[in-house]
């Protein structure tokens, strides 16, 4: 391939650019998840919250349902009156991308009873850190329930109405209508 002398002299400039770049990027490291879980636990005490948990991955399409959920500008108010939100990255090898993976998130998503359930697992947690409820579903014949992930039918939706009024009994009847009727609404498409 021919270049003109123009791009023959910007070239090397625009490769070290993009390798400085990309090098830059792995000399970060992520905060690991017990590093996120003290700043959560710290501002969820100074504020007078809970902490929502999500444990989530890239290629999950669940996740990013929820996601938009919680970046929803009707919802997002409603969650950090109540929650100190906290996102941990899990399995991303199954999505071949394990360099993602919150460091020491795939030992809490265990330790909290997310590691067979898939992902999102959500769990709401006091100030200190210590498990309220989690998205296990009850469900006759299985010992751990059944994630029920991001909300979408309608058993799921009552779950995780019922994990918000056990964790936060202080929302509002408001807000807990909008809650559900934004999830129901958009389980109806």
């Amino acid at each position: 391939m021919h270049y003109s002398p123009l791009v023959r002299r910007i070239l090397p400039f625009l490769s070290a650019l993009i390798l400085l770049s990309a090098s830059a990027g792995y000399g970060q490291q992520r905060p690991s998840a017990d590093q996120a879980l003290t700043t959560a636990e710290s501002e969820a005490a100074a504020e007078h919250k809970d902490i929502f948990l999500v444990f989530g991955a890239s290629w999950c399409p669940p996740c990013h349902e929820l996601q938009a959920f919680l970046e929803d500008t009707v919802i997002r108010p409603i969650v950090q009156k109540h929650f100190v939100i906290v996102t941990l990255n899990v399995f991303e090898q199954k999505g071949k991308h394990p360099e993602l993976n919150t460091p020491g998130a795939e030992k809490l998503v265990k330790e909290y009873g997310g590691e067979d359930g898939g992902v999102p697992f959500i769990v709401f947690l006091d100030s200190q850190a210590q498990p309220l409820i989690n998205s296990n579903r009850p469900v006759t014949g299985k010992s751990h329930g059944e994630n029920v992930g991001y909300p979408a039918l309608p058993e799921e939706i009552d779950w995780f109405m019922a994990m918000l009024q056990k964790t936060e009994p202080s929302l509002t009847p408001a807000e807990t209508h909008t809650i559900e009727a934004w999830l129901r609404k958009r389980s109806q498409r």
